[in-house]
C-alpha cells in the first residue's frame, strides 16, 4: 500500500485483499486508488447529474471529524463506489499523487479549457507541475508565472511554451507576455489580488483558483465586470472524469514528481517536516516499499 502526503490529507493505492459479497467492481488482486471522498448518496440532484463530488451528504476525509480512512497504515476498508483500478501502466508511486493532485488539475483542464487556448498556470508545485504536464499533453498553449526563475527549465521541460517570473514586477503588463491569456490555473494556495493578472488575460477569460486554504479571494469589480472575467471554483474530481483521467496520464506518461519515504514512523514525520518547512518537491509518497 502506497500513501500520498498532501496537506492535511493522505491519499492511498494499494491491493485489494478482500471484497464484501455486494462487491462487483474489483476483484481480489486489484490495484487501486482513492480520494477524499469515500462515499455520497447517489440520489440527489449533484450525484444524479455526474457532479457526485459536491453531493451534500459526501463523506470527506479530513473533513467534519470524518478522519478515520487515511492511508497511513496496512490495510484500510473503503466502499467500492469511489474506488479506481489503477491502469497497469501507472507504477504505485506515481498513482497515488494522481489520485488527488492529478484529479484536482483535471478537471478543470477538461471542463473549462479547450485546446487551441493558451492556459496560464500559476505556481509550480505538487498541483502546478501536474497541471503543466496534462495541459501540454492536451494541446494546450501553457504558459507559467512563478515567483522566481529558479523552475523555469524544470517549467519548459514538463511542456510549458512560456514561463514568467513576476517577483518584484507591480504591473504584470511589464512581463512581456506575448498573448493574452485565456484560463488562469492558480495552483498557489498564497493569497493575493487577481487584479494582478488582468493586463495579461484576454476578455472573456476564466481564472480557476484550486487549492484548498482559508482567507479571501480578491478581484478588481469594474475591471472583471467590463472584461467579462469570471471566476470558477472547482473540487476534485467526479469519478467519471476520475477515471479518465487515470487512463489519460497511462497513455501520455504523465508522470509526478515524488520524494519517497519509508511507512515507518520516522519516514512519516520527515515527510511532514518537510512539508511543513515548504521543502517537498512535490509530493510525498510513503510505502511498506521503500
Amino acid at each position: 500500500m502506497g500513501s500520498l502526503l498532501t496537506r492535511g490529507s493522505f491519499l492511498g493505492v494499494g491491493v485489494v485483499e478482500q471484497v464484501g459479497s455486494a462487491c462487483t467492481a474489483f476483484r481480489i488482486g486489484d490495484r487501486v486508488g482513492w480520494g477524499v471522498i469515500n462515499s455520497t448518496c447517489g440520489n440527489c440532484e449533484m450525484c444524479m447529474a455526474g457532479k457526485d463530488k459536491y453531493c451534500p451528504d459526501a463523506k470527506m476525509y479530513g473533513f467534519d471529524g470524518y478522519d478515520t480512512q487515511g492511508s497511513v497504515c496496512s490495510h484500510a476498508v473503503r466502499k467500492e463506489q469511489w474506488l479506481f483500478k489503477i491502469p497497469d501502466a501507472i507504477p504505485s508511486g506515481d498513482a497515488a499523487p494522481l489520485m488527488c493532485g492529478g484529479g484536482t488539475v483535471w478537471t478543470p483542464l477538461v471542463e473549462q479549457c479547450r485546446i487551441f487556448e493558451r492556459v496560464g498556470v500559476v505556481g509550480i508545485g505538487g498541483l502546478g507541475h501536474l497541471a503543466i504536464q496534462f495541459a501540454a499533453k492536451m494541446g494546450c498553449d501553457v504558459v507559467v508565472f512563478s515567483s522566481t526563475d529558479d523552475k523555469r527549465e524544470e517549467a519548459l521541460r514538463l511542456g510549458a511554451n512560456e514561463f514568467y517570473a513576476t517577483k518584484g514586477v507591480l504591473d504584470y503588463a511589464m512581463l512581456g507576455v506575448t498573448k493574452p491569456i485565456d484560463r488562469l490555473i492558480i495552483t498557489s494556495s498564497a493569497k493575493f489580488n487577481l487584479g494582478l493578472f488582468y493586463p495579461v488575460l484576454a476578455r472573456n477569460a476564466k481564472i480557476l483558483p484550486l487549492s484548498f486554504d482559508d482567507g479571501d479571494l480578491v478581484a478588481p469589480n469594474m475591471a472583471t465586470l467590463l472584461s467579462g472575467n469570471s471566476i470558477v471554483g472547482g473540487c476534485i474530481c467526479s469519478r467519471f472524469l476520475q477515471n479518465k483521467m487515470l487512463d489519460f496520464a497511462a497513455r501520455h506518461k504523465i508522470t509526478p514528481i515524488v520524494e519517497k519515504y519509508p511507512m515507518t514512523l520516522h519516514g512519516v514525520s520527515e515527510a511532514v517536516n518537510r512539508l511543513r518547512n515548504g521543502k517537498m518537491r512535490y509530493r510525498a509518497v510513503i510505502s511498506w516499499d521503500y
